[in-house]
């Protein structure tokens, strides 16, 4: 009996993966069309990039990767202009509708660009994957209609939180209000009917992001939704070495204080910024994306084989 509802619920996933594998092929053909060039990079490291809450999974004396970011910027310093990834990631006790400990995500790396070119890509390529889904240009997703062309919505940070939380964050919010008030009443009004590009985080909340010019109060960091998800984040990246190990330090310190897993720092990475000129990078879920333009309400629906 047991086998047979486990062939069933294959059975039924099977349109949802059918979709899921048009928008594999759909993405990376966006890629190849425009010169990127796909790379592979481990799927394991000695030191993944310090997050204060992003919690890495430990494999036998490294860690399976939370995300590819570092190694494919390790390829920009080496001269690499335009490349992408496909990869499987890890991260520690996410389970969830939208979250599993184990996804895919697409990163892309621009050379000598920055955060408005990662836009441009992301109007683009939303635009390709819908018209080869047949979601073109719009379609019903749990009883609202979305919307594939443009404009899109561009909201500042600090004008989504005057508008729907009712306060301005500034440059350094309190981390754990600004944290829920995002989650809670900014991002479940983002990306109807079409997609909304959130930019300009507050300086504390600038990740790996550079600090953008003439306004240090806040980062070149923007995030992607769609009906109230969280589809991609990028930025203009950080590429001074100093700053970037005063940041992972800073994030580390927040782990030890938190009791959390405090992970080495990573060296090869923050010596390759010495070589590293200007660039931008981005992070898709893949899930995310297969998810909402298949119709499905969870990420289990365009998983094989969930995380349970």
């Amino acid at each position: 009996m047991i086998e047979d509802r486990e062939r069933e619920r294959l059975a039924a996933r099977r349109p949802f993966l059918e979709f899921r594998a048009l928008v594999l092929r759909s993405l990376r053909d966006f890629f190849r069309e425009r010169g990127f060039l796909e790379v592979q990079t481990p799927v394991r490291t000695p030191a993944p990039a310090p997050e204060p809450h992003i919690d890495a999974v430990p494999c036998d004396g490294r860690f399976l990767d939370t995300s590819p970011e570092l190694y494919m910027k390790r390829l920009l310093a080496a001269g690499y202009e335009k490349i992408f990834q496909i990869a499987p990631v890890f991260r520690k006790g996410e389970r969830g509708r939208l979250h599993h400990p184990e996804f895919t995500l697409l990163e892309w790396y621009r050379l000598n660009e920055d955060y408005t070119a990662l836009q441009q890509d992301c109007r683009e390529l939303v635009a390709k994957v819908c018209r080869d889904g047949g979601r073109f240009p719009g379609w019903l997703y749990g009883g609202r209609r979305l919307e594939a062309g443009v404009p899109w919505r561009e909201l500042a940070v600090e004008e989504a939180f005057a508008e729907y939380a009712g306060w301005r964050p500034g440059p350094d919010p309190d981390p754990d209000r600004f944290d829920a008030d995002l989650v809670e009443k900014v991002e479940p009004n983002l990306g109807f009917p079409r997609p909304c590009i959130l930019k300009d985080y507050p300086a504390s909340q600038a990740a790996l992001a550079r600090l953008k010019p003439g306004d240090p109060a806040v980062a070149e960091r923007f995030e992607l939704y769609w009906a109230g998800i969280e589809l991609a984040n990028g930025f203009s990246e950080l590429t001074d070495p100093r700053e970037q190990r005063e940041r992972f330090e800073q994030a580390l310190e927040v782990r030890r204080r938190e009791g959390r897993t405090v992970y080495p720092l990573p060296e090869a990475f923050l010596r390759s910024l010495e070589h590293l000129g200007p660039c931008a990078g981005i992070a898709l879920g893949v899930d995310r994306l297969a998810m909402l333009l298949s119709g499905a309400s969870r990420l289990d629906d365009v998983t094989a084989f969930p995380p349970e």
